[in-house]
């Protein structure tokens, strides 16, 4: 099923082309102690967002397996062209095994696509046996254009 995306604005941006940009994602969850956020780097495929996640490093996979509903948030901003664009989701993730090509995918959307050239922590993560995905299938999707004329512009 289509996410339904909730535009309560007069400008939105489109849901398919913001999520292709390599920006990173902020991934808000659950904890004893009150809200915790990731920022992440990820990968919106099959109306999913998957992030890799290491049992030994990152602390959100247990989280999530005890509180599956979380929150993201991703926005992209250009102070000197005005561009603001948001885009908001809740929903539930689920922990999942480690897919060594959605991996790679989602490192050369942020390191180019030459695995040769990218820092050898990323090169070590596509075979980590820590490693594992999040999925994360939002329920809601807020997508907004809150950009505005630069003050330069205004000026001129």
């Amino acid at each position: 099923m289509p996410v339904k995306v909730i535009r309560d604005r007069p400008k939105s941006v489109e849901l398919d082309e913001f999520l292709a940009r390599p920006l990173f994602a902020h991934l808000a969850t659950a904890s004893e102690d009150g809200p915790r956020e990731s920022p992440v780097w990820f990968l919106w495929e099959n109306e999913a967002v998957w992030i890799i996640a290491s049992r030994r490093s990152d602390t959100f996979p247990g989280r999530l397996e005890r509180d599956p509903r979380c929150a993201i948030g991703i926005v992209d901003f250009d102070l000197d062209h005005g561009l603001v664009h948001h885009v908001g989701m809740r929903g539930r993730a689920t922990i999942e095994k480690f897919d060594h090509e959605r991996a790679r995918r989602i490192l050369a959307r942020y390191l180019g696509r030459s695995a040769e050239t990218w820092d050898g922590r990323f090169r070590d993560a596509l075979t980590d046996p820590d490693n594992l995905f999040v999925r994360f299938v939002p329920d809601t999707v807020v997508a907004r254009d809150v950009s505005f004329e630069p003050a330069q512009k205004r000026d001129e």
